[in-house]
C-alpha cells in the first residue's frame, strides 16, 4: 500500500501521473490532499492512520510536505517537487536538503511517475 499525499488540489495533475503507474502495476494506494502549513493536525492523523509502507508526497514551493512526512513516519518517503513558482526549483531544493536523520527520497520537477516506479521498487524490497 502506498499513500499519496499532495499539499493541494491544484497538484492533481501530478497526483494522476503517480496513480496512473500505481494502477498499471497494480499496487493499492490511497490519496490525501493536504497541506502541512494550513493543517499540520490533519496531516500527523493522516499518516498515523496509513496502512502506507511507502509514502508519495508532492509539494510545491517551500514543500515542506516530505520532510514533515518523514520527521512523523519513519517509512521510506519520496518527494516530488511541483513547478509552482520558479520553474520548481525552490521545491526541489527544498525536498533534497533535508536535515540528517529526515531523509526523502527526491524525483525531478513535475514527475509523478518515477515517484510511483521508485515506490513500486520499494515495495518490492519489503
Amino acid at each position: 500500500m502506498i499513500s499519496i499525499i499532495a499539499g493541494s488540489k491544484s497538484d492533481e495533475k501530478i497526483v494522476k501521473k503517480a496513480s496512473s503507474v500505481l494502477d498499471e502495476n497494480n499496487v493499492k494506494y490511497s490519496i490525501d490532499y493536504c497541506s502541512f502549513h494550513r493543517e499540520p493536525e490533519n496531516l500527523k492523523n493522516i499518516i498515523k492512520n496509513s496502512d502506507a509502507k511507502v509514502f508519495i508526497c508532492i509539494a510545491g514551493l517551500s514543500a515542506a510536505l516530505p520532510g514533515a512526512v518523514a520527521a512523523i513516519s519513519d517509512k521510506p518517503v519520496i518527494g516530488v517537487p511541483v513547478s509552482a513558482k520558479l520553474g520548481g526549483i525552490d521545491a526541489l531544493l527544498s525536498i533534497a536538503q533535508m536535515p540528517k536523520g529526515v531523509p526523502v527520497a527526491c524525483v525531478g520537477i513535475d514527475n509523478g511517475e518515477n515517484a510511483a516506479h521508485l515506490a513500486v521498487r520499494i515495495l518490492k524490497l519489503i
